[in-house]
This record gives C-alpha cells, sequence and structure tokens, in this order.
C-alpha cells in the first residue's frame, strides 16, 4: 500500500464504485462518515466489490467499535477512523479491529450471506488491517503511542481536519519543513513502529506536498473530483474556445 494511489468516493452507487475499481486506482475508500454509506450500502457495494481487481477501504462514521467491525466484516482491506482524540480511543479502535484475544471484535463476516466462504478469524487479522486518523491535536500529541499500539496498521492524515484542530491554514501545514512539524512527526512515528502512514490528497498538487513529506499511500483524487476535471477536459477538447 505504500507507495498508493488510492479514489475517495462519497456515493453509494454501485456501478460507479465498481468503474473506479477498474480505473487503475490502487484501492478505493468509501466514506461512511461524510457519504452516504449506510449499513444497507455498505452491504451492496462490498458484494458488488468481492472479488474486484483492487481492495476497498472504509472510512467508518466514528470511534464505533460496531461499525468498525462491520467495515472488516464486509470485507474491507482496513477500517479508516476518525476522530480519534488520543491514544485512550486508538486503544478501542485496535481492539475493535482484532478478534480474541488479541482484541473484541465480534464474529459476522458478510460473504456468507452472498454464498462465499467466510475468512477464519486467524487469516482475517493478518490480512485485514486498522488505521487511525491523524486529523486532531490529540492524535498527533499522542502520535508515537498510538503507532506503538498492537492492531495499529496505519496512521491515515487527514489535513483539513488537523489543520483545523491545530488552527492553522491547511496550506501552512501541508507546506510546513520547520523541523519537529505536525506531518513530519507522523512520519516519523510510523517509521518508527513500522506501520504505514497515508493521507488525503484530493489533488494531484497535494500529492506531490505529501510526498515532499515521505507520505507515499494517498487519496490522490475523489469520485466528484474526476467528475468535474472529466466534463472540463471534453469541454475543453470540443470547444476550446469557448473554455474560461
Amino acid at each position: 500500500m505504500d507507495p498508493s494511489r488510492g479514489v475517495w468516493t462519497a456515493t453509494a452507487d454501485v456501478d460507479l464504485v465498481l468503474r473506479l475499481a477498474a480505473s487503475g486506482f490502487d484501492w478505493v475508500a468509501l466514506d461512511a462518515q461524510h457519504g452516504p454509506v449506510d449499513r444497507a450500502a455498505l452491504h451492496a457495494l462490498a458484494r458488488a466489490l468481492h472479488g474486484a481487481p483492487v481492495p476497498f477501504l472504509v472510512r467508518v462514521p466514528g470511534v464505533d467499535p460496531a461499525w468498525i467491525g462491520a467495515a472488516l466484516d464486509a470485507g474491507a482491506l482496513a477500517a479508516v477512523v476518525p476522530s480519534v482524540t488520543g491514544t485512550a480511543q486508538a486503544e478501542v479502535v485496535a481492539r475493535a479491529a482484532r478478534y480474541a484475544p488479541a482484541g473484541e471484535r465480534s464474529w459476522g463476516p458478510f460473504p456468507p450471506m452472498w454464498g462465499s466462504l467466510a475468512p477464519e478469524p486467524a487469516t482475517a487479522d493478518a490480512a485485514q488491517q486498522c488505521w487511525v486518523m491523524v486529523e486532531t491535536a490529540g492524535a498527533l500529541t499522542d502520535v508515537d503511542d498510538i503507532a506503538a499500539l498492537a492492531g495499529v496498521d496505519g496512521l491515515f492524515v487527514g489535513p483539513l481536519d488537523l489543520a483545523l484542530s491545530l488552527g492553522v491554514p491547511v496550506d501552512a501545514l501541508l507546506d510546513d519543513t520547520t523541523p519537529g512539524n505536525p506531518l513530519s512527526r507522523v512520519v516519523e512515528a510510523g517509521r518508527r513502529h513500522g506501520v504505514l502512514v497515508g493521507a488525503f490528497a484530493g489533488t494531484p498538487g497535494n500529492v506531490a506536498r505529501l510526498r515532499a513529506h515521505g507520505i507515499g499511500c494517498l487519496a490522490v483524487t475523489t469520485d466528484a473530483a474526476l467528475l468535474a476535471l472529466g466534463a472540463a477536459a471534453v469541454l475543453a477538447a470540443v470547444d476550446p474556445d469557448q473554455q474560461d
């Protein structure tokens, strides 16, 4: 997963998500925090993506063990957990993503509902991941302890919310290269503890800025941005004189 180029989706449209999964990205993220992916949509999307050429991730709505379990039950490569405020919440998240004795995940995988085999618990624990979003001042303060937790496989930076939490503009956060800057602290914690470090970029320009910090696993664009860019490219190609 590192480096990799993912696409972030805020849709429950099965056909669109399947097309995105076949478009050359390395993974697809389904957004259940700021999108219409409820539990019914998660089931439908997961069934459609079962056997897709690339894995999918699910950003769950928050620090919610039931949702973390459901995302992994659906077959997600990783549950991406937002709004973590520090080590204590990260411990809850990590245990929710693992079966006993390592954690407290409840047994209930989705694949048998559409005629496929369920993975063994040990196989699922080895294959599926838990990514803690670093997007609050508290998570940044505790980032080294979070990265060291058993069951945390990745740190995923949410630049927009992290900038809000720190009280700085997003551009200032992304372009800060001073010693001990926030993004370098996340990267260094990941390296020290051998966990993945990723981030939401959203635009090609932000991809370059995040890569400059050493973050290679990136959501490089969104479904909405692709639609807008594609429409602009087509219109420019057919009527270049009418473009601003």
